[in-house]
């Protein structure tokens, strides 16, 4: 059937863009040409952007920006930004005119008295994001592994300025991020870092990238029956359940679950396999949606492309934000939406546990209901991608004020 591709191609474009990622968009305002300038704009007055450089090796030099308080002296406290996955600019731009994930947080931070660094991604040259057409340097050889090394890079960068005190460095991670901020907190000599003040964490790595894109890519349509379908909670669908499941979804998404599900009134005979006229949602619907997603031929799942199928295999290599962030001793905040399907909450509370469990008696976790992988609030299974609540954002701002 034709519709069951789809099914598949549909659930892959969810997740496979970036696949930790807040996404990629559409171009919005640059930076200012100068260097240094305070620049009167939506939410930085007082603040003074410089524009600069850092040199990641490999041949890439990426553009940054340093922000500090106007009129500041001496050496501040600094939040480093690290992305989610895919070709992120320095803001992580969100699809479709959404905003951004960093500008909102460095402005927060930014009235607590901190400096902040934004940097675009190896192969970003500009706000939108625009991308390099350089193969090698948007999808290099060991592409985690090379971003774990521009992290650290600009680490060092941001250490050596006189407007940073070193031993102020917190590491704001999303997603992808918060992966690369516990792996540069857990062994800091490894990379050439002074050891961070502290690590903040936006939709947490905590389990393996293969739990988490099996989620993505096949457990979030299970999920999905079960949530939106099954009103009784029996696990089973008739096709009353089905049809009513389909209500309010948009056409291509009910096209493609009534391809799985129905045969015009009833339930479809080549999914429910005991023919009892309905439909067992993991025992009968699951292997059917196994087949369509291809994900037992993880990872190379039909619809990744080599890029995101290098990319899953090397961040296996290293360790997850549990496995890692416990040998940090350091403050930490570990933020997740409830309706998270990218990094769900689960991984969250796993890796806070891991972290109390080795014995750090300064970290926070807190989950947000009704808020997704941006952390915004926005349906479960349909999410528009937004900027971060202000919950979120006052959440931040408030630990890092009590840690200046």
């Amino acid at each position: 059937m034709t519709t069951t591709k789809n099914l598949r191609t549909l659930t892959i474009g969810l997740t496979a863009t970036a696949v930790l990622a807040a996404g990629v968009g559409v171009a919005n305002a640059g930076l200012p040409e100068t260097g240094t300038a305070a620049v009167q704009q939506a939410g930085w007055g007082g603040v003074t952007r410089e524009l600069v450089k850092i040199d990641f090796g490999k041949g890439w030099v990426t553009e940054a920006e340093l922000t500090y308080p106007a009129g500041s002296t001496g050496r501040l406290p600094l939040v480093i930004f690290l992305h989610g996955s895919g070709h992120n600019d320095m803001n992580q731009t969100l699809p479709e005119g959404n905003g951004s994930t960093f500008v909102p947080l460095a402005q927060a931070a930014s009235r607590e008295g901190f400096a902040t660094l934004r940097f675009n991604k190896r192969g970003v040259t500009g706000i939108g994001p625009i991308e390099s057409t350089d193969p090698a340097q948007l999808n290099p050889k060991n592409p985690y592994r090379q971003i774990q090394l521009d992290a650290a890079s600009v680490v060092r960068f941001a250490a050596k300025s006189s407007k940073v005190d070193p031993s102020k460095i917190f590491l704001l991670g999303h997603s992808e991020g918060t992966n690369v901020a516990a792996n540069l907190a857990a062994e800091p000599r490894k990379f050439g870092i002074p050891k961070p003040a502290g690590v903040v964490e936006m939709g947490v790595v905590g389990l393996p990238i293969k739990e988490l894109l099996t989620l993505q890519i096949f457990g979030r349509l299970l999920l999905q029956m079960h949530d939106e379908f099954d009103v009784n909670a029996d696990g089973r669908l008739t096709a009353a359940e089905a049809s009513h499941g389909l209500i309010g979804k948009p056409k291509e998404v009910a096209e493609q679950y009534r391809s799985v599900l129905l045969d015009g009134k009833k339930v479809l005979p080549s999914t429910d396999r005991n023919r009892d006229g309905q439909i067992a949602i993991d025992a009968e619907a699951g292997p059917v949606l196994r087949k369509i997603t291809g994900i037992d031929k993880y990872p190379n799942v039909p619809g990744l492309d080599q890029p995101v199928i290098d990319y899953a295999t090397d961040i296996a290599r290293f360790p997850t934000v549990s496995q890692a962030l416990p040998k940090f001793d350091g403050p930490t905040l570990m933020l997740n939406g409830e309706n998270d399907l990218q990094t769900p909450a689960r991984a969250a509370l796993v890796a806070d546990a891991a972290v109390a469990a080795s014995g750090n008696k300064d970290h926070k976790i807190i989950i947000y209901p009704g808020m997704a992988h941006t952390m915004n609030i926005t349906p479960k299974f349909d999410p528009v991608f937004g900027e971060p609540d202000k919950q979120v954002i006052a959440d931040i701002q408030g630990w890092l004020k009590a840690r200046r």
